[in-house]
């Protein structure tokens, strides 16, 4: 699993993107030429050209008004109006209260995808759901909380495994674990196992990822820093410049049980590694390039063959071969660059982009999903629920039954990273400054 930085300048652009879209840039962008004009007149009409044109957006951005919003209402009245209309029209809620629900379509939720060959019920009724659906109803209760754990620095992604441990990476190689437990556990549960990554050298961790059991982790980040430590027994060891290649590898994605293990490694230069591990070794293909060269921004894999990666230029690429070959399946017309993906299996792969939007693949159809406005950063997928997380510390959860919600719990610093077990047990997002949000 991969994911891109959240970062306070790409914030910036995101934000006058959408402003270039609005009236108010309209009329600024007339002024500039009105006062350009009158410039042959006076000279220092070329200062109030100037300033109709920058001080609107930057008054905007620093007030935290929207571009789409026109009439001078700040965050806080906005919030404040959301939770009213919110408290008026659900009559359900998750722990701690009342959630927004924010779908602009009337599309099946992601988890109804099914594989090709598969049918959909669009018409079911959450009230009439079996005890499955029911089970899934029931994990959207459990709530999301602040963990306290012994790091500051930025993590950069995360793994809960099927066995409920949770391994995130980050700055200056740190490699966190929290063990599982059941019920309470708090910060004595989350140890660092490595202070400065799998080669001593304390170069940042983008990526982690583990096999089907939880039993072996795999991870990955700048000038070829790849490691593999062993769950049980702690015991790292260190694979670093593999295939002789020392680019920054910016996510890893692992298919496939302990010992025999599909590795894939993405970097800026488009490129995917394929490795395999079999009986205590590893051995790595030559390097592809699924697209024209754009920098890799996701890669996950389902199973040992069926994986999805994404780019930063709208490129969207499947593998049913376990990362030998790809085949482009989009996306054409995306409004934002895209961050990361998940997968659960063939013909099921959805995308996140730095517009808030999350575009979900279904029978060779996009189908885009307006979530949140700022940068969807994190998504993570189980049978029957979807999870992602933003750049302004917002988590959305979605199950098959019903909209994307917006949870309560709100992040003190920019998420950058989530992932939640099979079971839905447990669901960890990650993000600047040591930030670790939990829900079990």
């Amino acid at each position: 699993m991969a994911t891109q930085d959240a970062r306070s300048g790409d914030d910036f652009l995101s934000f006058f993107r959408r402003y270039t879209q609005t009236w108010i840039h309209a009329v600024a962008a007339a002024g500039l030429t009105a006062f350009g004009t009158l410039t042959i007149f006076h000279r220092w009409f070329i200062v109030l050209a100037l300033a109709s044109y920058v001080v609107p957006p930057i008054v905007l951005y620093l007030r935290g008004t929207p571009p789409d919003r026109t009439d001078g209402e700040s965050t806080t009245d906005r919030d404040a109006a959301t939770n009213d209309r919110s408290s008026a029209t659900k009559s359900g809620s998750l722990e701690g209260g009342d959630s927004e629900r924010s779908s602009e379509t009337d599309a099946p939720d992601s988890g109804d995808t099914v594989p090709h060959g598969g049918s959909l019920d669009l018409e079911s009724d959450p009230d009439d759901a079996g005890p499955v659906e029911q089970e899934r109803e029931a994990d959207r209760a459990l709530g999301w909380e602040s963990v306290d754990v012994p790091t500051e620095a930025t993590l950069r992604d995360v793994c809960v495994t099927e066995a409920g441990a949770v391994h995130a990476v980050g700055e200056d190689g740190l490699v966190l674990t929290g063990e599982a437990v059941n019920g309470g556990g708090g910060a004595e549960a989350w140890t660092v196992t490595l202070e400065d990554g799998p080669a001593a050298e304390g170069e940042e961790l983008h990526g982690v990822d583990a096999t089907a059991e939880g039993e072996a982790i795999w991870i990955a980040g700048d000038s070829g820093a790849v490691g593999r430590l062993e769950a049980e027994t702690g015991l790292h060891t260190d694979y670093t410049a593999p295939a002789d290649i020392t680019d920054n590898w910016l996510g890893v994605a692992v298919g496939g049980a302990s010992d025999d293990e599909t590795i894939l490694l993405i970097n800026g230069s488009g490129a995917v590694l394929r490795g395999r591990y079999r009986d205590g070794a590893v051995s790595w293909d030559d390097p592809v390039q699924p697209g024209g060269g754009s920098s890799l921004s996701g890669v996950a894999l389902a199973d040992a063959s069926v994986g999805y990666c994404c780019d930063t230029n709208d490129g969207v690429f499947e593998t049913t071969d376990g990362g030998a070959s790809f085949d482009r399946v989009g996306l054409d017309g995306a409004g934002g660059t895209l961050e990361t993906v998940a997968t659960l299996g063939l013909g099921d792969c959805l995308v996140s982009a730095d517009d808030g939007v999350v575009h979900r693949y279904g029978e060779s159809t996009w189908t885009p999903e307006r979530v949140g406005e700022e940068a969807i950063c994190g998504l993570a997928r189980r049978e029957g629920e979807t999870i992602a997380c933003d750049a302004d510390g917002v988590i959305y959860e979605r199950t098959a039954a019903g909209d994307w919600d917006d949870v309560e719990t709100r992040a003190p610093e920019s998420l950058i990273a989530v992932s939640v077990d099979t079971d839905g047990d447990r669901a960890v997002a990650v993000g600047e400054e040591g930030t670790v949000v939990e829900r079990r």
